[in-house]
């Protein structure tokens, strides 16, 4: 189902933009009577939600005209002038509900809900292909404040530094700004610099010139020039080599590029957003990152809060990934409310990218219509752990994990834990040898006799080793 959403406000609407995407509907949204005319003869919709006071007018003025033409498209008035002349014109004009500014979104949502019910729209029908739209989901105050420093960097070029843990949805925060802003029409270009090779990244960002280097044999447009007219997302600045960072800054500045082997500046007309999951101050005390650069960088931070922080969003985040993995292929599924409840309460350590592929994990490997808490529970007992999903490994979450976990009882923490702790360690390194113990053990730096008991009150074979080998 569709939704034509007229509002004014860009902070409001784009909470409320969130809310009725969670809920599967499709939002179509802009801010003054005469586009939402145009859009209104250009396409169908389900449910007109619609703002009082403009960009250009009164929005409730040209209702009457509207009921008129779509006679089952329910409409839906919001206000923020709460005066009982405003509330009885939204009611003049058959509007399904009116809603004075503040209102609940929880609850705006379930009205929207109803009124495309009660237009004979059907909900599979919205859910058959995903449709573009706004990349964030959530309702929760951190991603509201998060919401509320988007909409103060739509209207202009200021460069955005995300900051965060992995998995919190850096790049989503950069593409919700240019889908947003005035750049939309241009080109979005991502740019993951941990990916690239240090010696190849300043033809990455900045291309090169024919016989630059051995391999060049031809012009390359760097990925500044792709861009251009639009936004260009560095993702884990961090990890820049100090001497990209300089070209880097230098073409912040004087908004040019050369490319490598060339002598001509580039004019190039981009925006740019960074973001990191690294502390930039101490790198910056280090050595290994430009003050410079973090100053220009840093001209409107946007904090993405991890998912610990956001419990409240889990569910609406588990149903949004089951229609898009629906979507995709994968059957469809409906998520409990116990099932959902469960969700809440798990770590989510890789934050939302984490709870997307358990999401398409489990609508892959569900049987039931219906995931319910025991289908969750048992997967989540079988969730693989990698280093691809959630933050690098930390022995102290390990060990905290693991006590809450075991729960060994008292006299024996020191020596389970040791045997826990031993027996992967020896494991691995004997993997690495092939079963040889003389080398494992110089590896480790014990006494071969040492390891060789250990290994023996460890239950380990070190044969299995060898024979995998």
């Amino acid at each position: 189902m569709s939704v034509l959403l007229v509002e004014d406000d860009m902070s409001i609407a784009i909470v409320i933009t969130a809310a009725l995407e969670a809920e599967g509907f499709s939002v179509t949204h802009c801010d003054s009577v005469a586009m939402r005319d145009r859009l209104l003869a250009d396409s169908a919709f389900s449910v007109l939600v619609t703002d009082v006071m403009l960009t250009d007018g009164d929005g409730i003025a040209g209702l009457p005209g509207i009921r008129e033409s779509f006679p089952k498209m329910p409409i839906i008035v919001l206000s923020a002038q709460n005066t009982l002349d405003t509330a009885v014109r939204a009611t003049d004009t058959g509007a399904f509900e009116y809603f004075p500014k503040p209102f609940d979104i929880d609850e705006l949502a379930r009205t929207v809900r109803q009124a495309a019910m009660s237009s004979g729209a059907e909900m599979s029908d919205a859910q058959d292909t995903p449709t573009p739209g706004l990349p964030l989901v959530g309702r929760s105050a951190p991603m509201q404040a998060v919401y509320r420093m988007i909409t103060r960097v739509l209207r202009n070029d200021l460069t955005v530094l995300v900051l965060g843990e992995s998995g919190t949805g850096k790049e989503l925060v950069a593409e919700a700004i240019h889908q947003l802003g005035h750049r939309s029409a241009g080109p979005f270009v991502a740019v993951n610099t941990a990916a690239i090779p240090a010696e190849l990244i300043e033809s990455e960002l900045f291309g090169h010139e024919k016989g630059a280097f051995t391999g060049a044999v031809a012009r390359h447009i760097g990925k500044f020039e792709q861009a251009n007219g639009g936004t260009l997302f560095l993702d884990e600045i961090g990890d820049m080599p100090m001497q990209a960072q300089t070209r880097l800054l230098r073409a912040l500045q004087s908004g040019t590029v050369r490319r490598v082997g060339g002598r001509d500046e580039v004019k190039v007309d981009v925006r740019i957003i960074a973001a990191t999951n690294k502390d930039l101050e101490p790198m910056i005390a280090a050595g290994t990152f430009r003050e410079d650069l973090y100053y220009r960088l840093n001209v409107v931070p946007i904090q993405m809060p991890p998912l610990r922080e956001r419990a409240d969003d889990i569910e609406a985040l588990a149903r949004h990934f089951l229609q898009l993995a629906a979507g995709e292929g994968l059957p469809r599924h409906q998520l409990s409310a116990d099932g959902a409840e469960l969700l809440s309460r798990q770590p989510w350590r890789g934050n939302v990218r984490e709870l997307r592929n358990f999401i398409y994990r489990a609508a892959l490997l569900a049987r039931d219509d219906i995931i319910d808490a025991a289908t969750l529970d048992t997967l989540l007992v079988s969730q693989p752990r990698d280093a691809t999903e959630g933050s690098p490994a930390n022995l102290d979450d390990s060990v905290i994990r693991w006590l809450a976990d075991t729960a060994p009882g008292a006299g024996q923490v020191y020596d389970e834990a040791l045997a826990a702790f031993e027996r992967p360690l020896f494991s691995q390194v004997l993997r690495s040898t092939g079963g040889n113990q003389l080398r494992a053990a110089q590896i480790l730096g014990i006494n071969r006799n040492t390891l060789r008991k250990r290994i023996s009150e460890l239950d380990i074979d070190p044969d299995s080793f060898a024979r995998r080998n």
